[in-house]
């Protein structure tokens, strides 16, 4: 979906970009002297004219005919965009383990452990519970830190046979990456695919709406059918189930993905997704966040509903508010570890130009605490 929209990409600061919150402009007359500002604060006039800008461009909202058609074709018009911006996907992306480290799997169970002792968490006894078909595990009635332990060795997988992940017994039969001992779920493609495989038992799936967009990936010559499964996949088709069971998941990367989603059909995509992860796992979010400046520079007739647009190629985007996707995840029963508004000011040293982004990050966690304990 929205995953490699280049108006979304943060920039890329000398080699290698620095990680949100470690660069700050104390004197504007520097301004030109970085690509890039952290944590820029908006003047209570900024943020009245961003307001006021927004209030305008929606006020003629797009006809119920177009608005159908852009549901109905959505895949045709994201087939468009990948068909057209081929060559740009494959790009560095470094800043992704940067901003989330939970991507290296050796580095993300120090910072869930770190979380989980900051939140006071206590080891008890498991007990067992049913989590949907072909899934058995025992679920944690309080966080026990040895379920975050990265196992070295890779379990043989046979059909209906449990295999023992730390202190979850998991029953499933034999899936795409059942051998892994670290899966990464990421929704729609943005390269993390091709970068940091070098761990023997990280298994990475992509999936996108865009049947072109698979298409890009698996004949990439990077992809590995042994290491990563590609695969078409509407996240708002209920219907349609995923490749890997219930609780099997550790991470999940939704970068530039949910905006792309009507709203009213954002709560149950989450719902279905949270429920993939294993207690402990985590979905990385990076959206983007309200008054950015893709959206102030929408014009009039493009709005479609409250703060969602459709671009001029029929690809349709949303603006969230901080407490937007706070909601949505928790909501369902995930717990916040982070929660945080990018407002960044990039800066084009060529053109003399200043681009005011604000974009969303957040990291959820699914509680090793049973809900129903």
């Amino acid at each position: 979906m929205a995953g490699s929209y280049p108006e979304g990409a943060p920039a890329v600061l000398a080699d290698k970009r620095q990680q949100f919150g470690s660069r700050f402009l104390s004197d504007p007359a520097r301004v030109f002297h970085h690509n890039a500002w952290d944590n820029v604060e908006w003047s209570e006039e900024q943020a009245a004219a961003a307001e006021r800008k927004v209030q305008e461009n929606s006020i003629q909202r797009v006809c119920q005919e177009k608005q159908v058609d852009y549901e109905i074709n959505a895949h045709k018009y994201w087939n468009d965009f990948y068909k057209i911006h081929e060559n740009g996907f494959f790009k560095d992306r470094h800043w992704l383990f940067t901003e989330f480290p939970e991507l290296a799997p050796s580095q993300n169970q120090n910072h869930l452990k770190d979380w989980f002792l900051e939140n006071k968490s206590e080891v008890c006894e498991c007990r067992n519970n049913e989590d949907g078909p072909g899934l058995i595990m025992e679920e944690q009635h309080k966080c026990s830190l040895k379920s975050l332990e990265h196992k070295t060795q890779t379990p043989p997988v046979e059909e209906n046979v449990t295999q023992k992940i730390s202190d979850l017994e998991i029953c499933a039969d034999e899936f795409p990456g059942s051998s892994a001992t670290y899966r990464i779920l990421e929704v729609t493609f943005y390269s993390i695919i091709f970068v940091h495989m070098s761990d023997p038992g990280l298994f990475v799936y992509c999936c996108d709406f865009s049947s072109t967009a698979i298409e890009l990936v698996q004949t990439n010559s990077e992809y590995d059918p042994s290491r990563c499964f590609a695969f078409v996949h509407d996240l708002c088709d209920e219907e349609k189930s995923y490749p890997v069971p219930k609780g099997s998941l550790d991470i999940i990367i939704l970068i530039f993905v949910l905006s792309a989603i009507v709203p009213d059909k954002m709560q149950k995509a989450i719902n279905r997704l949270s429920r993939l992860l294993k207690p402990g796992g985590m979905v990385l979010l990076r959206d983007y966040g309200r008054y950015d400046m893709a959206q102030l520079r929408f014009k009039k007739g493009q709005c479609l509903s409250g703060n969602f647009y459709v671009r001029g190629d029929g690809t349709r985007v949303y603006f969230f508010t901080q407490e937007e996707p706070d909601m949505l995840f928790t909501t369902a029963g995930l717990e916040k570890v982070q929660n945080l508004v990018d407002r960044r000011l990039q800066v084009n040293r060529g053109k003399q130009l200043t681009m005011y982004r604000v974009w969303i990050q957040c990291k959820y966690c699914k509680p090793l605490l049973s809900s129903t304990s």
